[in-house]
Order: C-alpha cells, then sequence, then structure tokens
C-alpha cells in the first residue's frame, strides 16, 4: 500500500454481486422444475454437468458475500441474511457457519487447532496412497463439513439457526411443489461440484504445498469467470476486504509482487498432481502453533 495507495480505491463494496447471486439462485430455480419429470439418469447428468457448477460458484459467492462484498462493512447483517438467501439452492445450510470459520482461516493462517482449512491427523496418516487420496478428493465436502465439529467447535449462534430453518423450509417447498427429483438435483449437485470436479482443485490449489517455502498459490486460468476470481489467493490473503472482481486488478497495479510467485494454470492438473505424486498428501500444509491471545468469530 505505501508503493501503490492506489490499491485502496478498490476497497469498495461489489453491487453487481448481487444481481449475479439472484440470477445463479434463479436459474437453479429453473432448473429444478426442469429435472423434475426426467429419468434418472438424465437427473444425474445435468447435476454433475450444470448443477455442480452453479452450486460450487455459488459457495464462492457465500464466499465472498462472507467478506461484506456485496453490501460492504457498514451493512454486515445486509449480508449475512444476502448469504442465507444464496444458500437456498444449495439444500443444505452453510452461509453462517462458513464466515464465522473463514474468518479465523484468514487471522490465523494454518493456526493448528483454530483454521479448520487444515485436514485433521487422521486425513493425513489415512489418506496417503494414490487410491485413497483419489477417495479423499471425492469425499472433500464430508470433510469439509465435519472438520469443523473435530478441530474447533463453537456454540451455535442465533444466525446459524436462522439459517438451518430458512434451509429446510426451503428444501421442505422444493420437495412439495416438484419431487424427489428436484431434491437429489439439488443435493446431488452440491455434493458433487465439491468433490471430484474440475473446479475443486481450488481447495488444493490454494494453500497446498507443491513447493517448500511456498505457502499460498494463485491460479489464473479460465475458471476463474466462475468462480469470482477466487484462484487470485495470494491477492486475496494480502487484500481480504478487496472483492474478487477487483483482484486481476491488484495483480495489474503491483505485478512486482506477484508476477514471479509460483503459479497454476490448472486447476484439473492440481488435483492430478496431488493424487499421483507421492510427495504430496493432506499432510503437505503449513501448520502453525500459535502465541498470545486468539480472537475468533
Amino acid at each position: 500500500l505505501a508503493k501503490h495507495p492506489e490499491i485502496k480505491a478498490l476497497m469498495k463494496p461489489d453491487y453487481n454481486l448481487i444481481w449475479v447471486v439472484v440470477l445463479m439462485v434463479l436459474a437453479q430455480l429453473t432448473a429444478f422444475y426442469l429435472v423434475k419429470d426426467l429419468d434418472w439418469k438424465w437427473v444425474v447428468f445435468w447435476a454433475y454437468v450444470f448443477g455442480s457448477c452453479i452450486s460450487h460458484s455459488m459457495t464462492l459467492a457465500i464466499h465472498e458475500i462472507s467478506h461484506n462484498s456485496a453490501f460492504g462493512n457498514s451493512k454486515a447483517m445486509w449480508n449475512r441474511w444476502f448469504g442465507i438467501f444464496a444458500n437456498l439452492p444449495l439444500g443444505l445450510p452453510y452461509s453462517i457457519s462458513f464466515k464465522r470459520y473463514h474468518m479465523d482461516h484468514h487471522r490465523y493462517l494454518g493456526g493448528d487447532g483454530i483454521d479448520v482449512d487444515i485436514p485433521t491427523n487422521f486425513e493425513g496418516w489415512f489418506f496417503c496412497t494414490r487410491f485413497r487420496k483419489f477417495i479423499w478428493i471425492v469425499l472433500q465436502p464430508f470433510f469439509y463439513a465435519i472438520r469443523p465439529l473435530c478441530i474447533n467447535p463453537k456454540p451455535i449462534t442465533r444466525l446459524e439457526i436462522i439459517n438451518l430453518l430458512a434451509q429446510l423450509t426451503f428444501d421442505v417447498v422444493i420437495h412439495y411443489l416438484w419431487g424427489v427429483k428436484s431434491m437429489f438435483y439439488m443435493l446431488a449437485g452440491s455434493v458433487l461440484g465439491l468433490g471430484l470436479h474440475p473446479i475443486s482443485g481450488h481447495f488444493i490449489a490454494e494453500h497446498y504445498m507443491f513447493l517448500k517455502g511456498h505457502e499460498t498459490y494463485s491460479y489464473y486460468g479460465p475458471l476463474n469467470l466462475l468462480t469470482f476470481n477466487v484462484g487470485y489467493h495470494n491477492e486475496h490473503h494480502d487484500f481480504p476486504n478487496i472483492p474478487g472482481k477487483s483482484l486481476p486488478l491488484v495483480k495489474k497495479i503491483a505485478a512486482e509482487y506477484y508476477d514471479n510467485l509460483p503459479q497454476y494454470n490448472s486447476w484439473i492438473k492440481v488435483l492430478y498432481d496431488f493424487v499421483m505424486d507421492d510427495t504430496i498428501s493432506p499432510y503437505s500444509r503449513m501448520k502453525r502453533q500459535l502465541k498470545g491471545e486468539v480472537k475468533q468469530d
């Protein structure tokens, strides 16, 4: 910032995010209706080909909302309510809890017992062969859901209860209106999109140490168009209050800080290398023993 103070001008909400999320919710509602009378094979097909992409993209919209990118820091609660709305087509309550844990990830990156993005000791010990690492990728959504309860369980808040009740109400309405195939499409799309899917390469690309000494990596490939530029991950951790839309400008303005860092151009290759490289496993993360006072959401 001392060298490039113009970056401060990018620290403002991205109001376009609101309309993009609304359109994504409407797209999924349309899909729920369209799949209700299809053969099961086509329900599965569209859940993976279309629903999974929208669902994973929506989780990254929720990531943006967790940083108050939709309405700004001055309207934090508007962002929380909007996150609950964005959560609806995923089928499972997620938004409020994600925000609480994700802020810890930014404050205490790699913090032992705090950052639940770090795999458990069991994951590192068990998923150590190529086949087991492949299974671990398939099961990623389950580990991301269960890991906080094992590493850093937090008391349930009022907003999390509201998130849960809103989601259950939405799910019941979808089942009542359009039946089990629409429900399956919704839930399967979320699970498949966060598991063995090209976009899921970002989970591993962001912080797994393929190169010793380099803890965070950026990806500059085309899938950033579907993921609100989450691939610009060094830039995001440097400036978490800048919306994803503006992160390419951060890289352009401060190119001397980012251009020479190790980077990826393919999340699919990241998944392949993770499975096939015997030196990489869920243990390949930087873990820190935190000292001093720890403040969590």
